[in-house]
């Protein structure tokens, strides 16, 4: 009777395998035909954004359509990687069922299986769902560009180096495609001389580090934006009626950018804005704010620069986190890459702390090293939301404290210098690198700590002030109901 029940338990196993052999086999046809589609489609939706990269656009509705095909870019980018993962994760869960083929036990071994692959088939319908609605809109978007190409022909070619192309991504001047067309087009727009003396103002309104000086700075590079104005005056709002006595400043024709890190009364902005219309005909200012108010004292639409979306900045991280290493041959990190990426895009945090971190992991390409920095980054977001309430990108925002513990594995807090605090040189230093990967770094006292500094010229670093906070934290050092603990690098 055993015997009889063995054979037919083998018998049932075997049939079973077979079966999941074949919908294997067909499911992963179907999926790759899908996954070489998109494939090829972002192929040719990145040759057409890079190539919109280096002309010089005015047209609205092309700049409309540019923006449109780079989200449908960043999203099938996205769904491609998680693709090739949830490939990765089937081949390694059939071979492991299959390796058990050769024991009549396994047959105690389907329940298991069906109940891990039911949830599992739940999630690849959805993902499935999801991946043919980013097919589906990049399919659309591609189609839709035959014209577009045919007026980018006609654009004017920008003037590129390689220095400016490492310079580029380097200070993040990552995406912002129809943004930069748009600041651009404002900045090189010609009026009729024969027009008003009016001062052209172009109001940039964006959150706390999402990128609106970098923008600046980086249109303001351009060799045309750079030809067309005598001088390029950068000045602080906060200091704004002690700047106005140098008028020498004021001539010929300039672009001025301002930058206002608190509302301004009317009476100030009008006496402000009598003084710079002196400047030649043509001379033109840029608003550089948080403050939505702000806005007011344009005399064209603000550009509202929002948050990277969460494709977007999915895209960013992983090609700062890998460098000039293919992501393709590293799944398992592109996984790792994709969980950071959410953490970051859900807690609002700033692209300064996206290089931070992304220039810790590129120097240790290990599963394990990755997955102890992005534990202590999720513990260190989900402590501060414990303890005050916000994120740590909103509590640096209202110039409040951050609590970092489960980076230093120590109770500290990080205070960034910007806010009023004047930088304490006599004070010893380490980068944020340095403390993550080897907390046993930290000085004695307070410290500045050095969040990131720029790889190349002018090497622009980020120092915060570190100090203990076991008087202020509200005797919350540890998350609630655990005790912390270090996690060993």
């Amino acid at each position: 009777m055993e015997v009889a029940v063995s054979a037919v338990a083998s018998e049932l196993v075997g049939r079973f395998i077979s079966l999941m052999n074949k919908y294997h086999s067909s499911h992963a046809q179907s999926e790759e035909k899908m996954v070489e589609r998109l494939h090829h489609l972002l192929m040719r939706a990145c040759t057409i954004v890079e190539e919109a990269d280096t002309r010089y656009i005015t047209n609205s509705g092309m700049m409309m359509q540019l923006k449109m095909l780079s989200e449908a870019m960043y999203r099938g980018h996205s769904l491609l990687d998680a693709s090739r993962y949830r490939a990765l994760q089937d081949g390694a869960s059939f071979d492991e069922v299959s390796s058990n083929d050769s024991s009549s036990s396994s047959l105690y071994l389907i329940i298991p299986v069906k109940r891990s692959r039911t949830t599992a088939d739940k999630g690849n319908k959805a993902m499935g769902l999801d991946s043919h609605g980013a097919l589906e809109s990049l399919e659309i978007a591609v189609a839709n560009i035959s014209e577009f190409v045919v007026l980018l022909g006609g654009c004017e070619r920008m003037s590129r180096r390689p220095y400016d192309v490492y310079l580029y991504t380097d200070n993040f001047m990552f995406s912002r495609h129809a943004e930069k067309q748009k600041l651009l087009s404002f900045l090189l727009e010609h009026k009729d001389p024969s027009g008003d003396h009016a001062l052209a103002i172009l109001p940039l309104i964006g959150g706390v580090a999402v990128g609106k000086k970098t923008l600046v700075a980086h249109v303001c590079s351009d060799e045309r934006v750079r030809s067309r104005f005598s001088s390029i005056l950068h000045l602080n709002g906060d200091s704004l009626l002690g700047i106005l006595g140098d008028g020498r400043a004021m001539i010929g024709i300039m672009l001025v950018v301002i930058e206002f890190t608190s509302d301004v009364g009317d009476d100030d902005w009008k006496f402000f804005h009598s003084f710079l219309i002196r400047m030649g005909r043509g001379s033109k200012m840029i608003i550089v704010s948080k403050l939505k108010r702000i806005a007011r004292f344009g005399t064209v639409k603000p550009i509202l620069l929002s948050a990277l979306c969460h494709d977007e900045l999915t895209y960013l991280f992983k090609a700062l986190a890998f460098g000039s290493v293919e992501p393709a041959e590293h799944p398992r990190l592109v996984q790792i890459a994709n969980e950071f990426a959410t953490v970051i895009h859900s807690s609002q945090i700033s692209l300064v702390a996206t290089n931070m971190f992304t220039d810790v992991l590129r120097s240790n390409l290990d599963v394990q090293f990755w997955h102890c920095i992005l534990h202590k980054a999720a513990r260190m977001v989900k402590r501060n939301r414990s303890i005050y309430g916000v994120n740590p990108t909103m509590r640096i925002e209202q110039g409040h404290p951050v609590d970092i513990t489960d980076i230093a594995l120590h109770p500290l807090s990080m205070k960034s210098y910007s806010d009023n605090i004047s930088i304490k040189t006599e004070l010893p230093s380490v980068t944020f690198g340095e403390l993550i990967t080897d907390p046993s770094v930290r000085p004695k006292g307070d410290f500045t700590l050095i969040a990131w500094e720029s790889r190349i010229a002018p090497h622009k670093s980020f120092p915060n002030y570190v100090t203990s906070h076991a008087q202020d934290t509200h005797q919350s050092s540890a998350l609630p109901g655990r005790k912390r603990q270090g996690v060993p690098i």
